[in-house]
């Protein structure tokens, strides 16, 4: 694959989860949070089991299966609590608010890796951590107060989504990446059928109702756009790939324009660009002597 076509790839991912945004918000007018994340849970392993049995087969396993094992259960529990905070979110929340918010998980990625790896970040991290905290003081329209308490939650699983990616990135070298999202999952799918059964009711009529939205979430956004991210990274730059997809906000805001009827007052609009501008300073190179 040549430079050009992976990063029109990486835009039609950016794209397909944020699309993804306005099928999980009506998805939350049938299904509860935890029965969605564990559909879609599902989904994802059945779509993925036979490229991981096959990297399975060809690699002979992991070299070291407690340590692969108890990543993927660490990555899981990261992705579960994001993708629970979120779903939650969006019961209240706008796609548009949604998208912006999610995208803070960028900033917040670097600064974990920091605290837990001691990967010391470049200086234009705090400009972006400064202009993320203006972004979301303006969408709330100038007082945080006046945020939703879905818009909280989501802004809080911009924390689990970093921490997230920090693990995932600790596992990049196993060599096995399908075998690892495909366990990651498992993880989520087991935990999310479990609070299913614990705290939802289940409605086989409902689960029909949200089908369509189900089946983009578990198949497209989360299947296969793990497949063209595992070819297309292979052909661009790292800093190239993250402002792409960090273009994903800016998808999801279209989508919940064209498909929901979303409008942002004049000051949100200044906000989400804030947010959007931030996670772009993050990807600036650090200045070299």
């Amino acid at each position: 694959m040549t430079r050009a076509r992976a990063n029109l790839v990486l835009l039609a991912c950016a794209a397909i989860w944020g699309l993804a945004f306005v099928c999980q918000k009506r998805a939350m007018t049938h299904l509860g949070p935890f029965l969605f994340i564990a559909l879609r849970s599902l989904l994802a392993c059945a779509a993925l089991a036979p490229l991981a049995r096959r990297e399975w087969r060809q690699a002979g396993g992991p070299s070291h299966p407690a340590r692969f094992l108890r990543r993927s259960l660490f990555a899981g529990l990261a992705f579960f609590g994001g993708a629970a905070l979120q779903q939650a979110g969006l019961v209240t929340a706008t796609v548009t608010n949604a998208g912006f918010l999610t995208a803070l998980y960028v900033v917040i990625t670097p600064l974990l890796a920091w605290l837990l790896l001691g990967q010391r970040p470049a200086a234009w991290l705090w400009l972006g951590v400064a202009l993320s905290f203006a972004g979301t003081w303006l969408l709330g329209g100038g007082e945080l107060a006046a945020l939703s308490r879905g818009d909280l939650l989501i802004a809080a699983s911009a924390a689990l989504w970093a921490l997230h990616v920090v693990l995932v990135g600790q596992a990049a070298g196993s060599g096995m990446a399908a075998a690892f999202t495909a366990l990651q999952f498992v993880v989520v799918a087991l935990l999310a059928g479990s609070a299913t059964l614990l705290w939802e009711s289940h409605d086989l009529a409902a689960v029909q109702r949200a089908a369509p939205d189900v089946l983009y979430v578990g198949l497209l956004s989360s299947a296969l756009t793990f497949t063209l991210l595992a070819v297309a990274l292979r052909a661009t730059r790292p800093a190239e790939a993250s402002v792409l997809l960090s273009t994903e906000s800016l998808f999801a805001a279209l989508a919940a324009f064209v498909l929901l009827g979303e409008r942002l007052p004049a000051l949100g609009w200044v906000g989400a660009a804030a947010i959007f501008a931030a996670t772009l300073v993050v990807h600036l190179p650090a200045r070299r002597r």
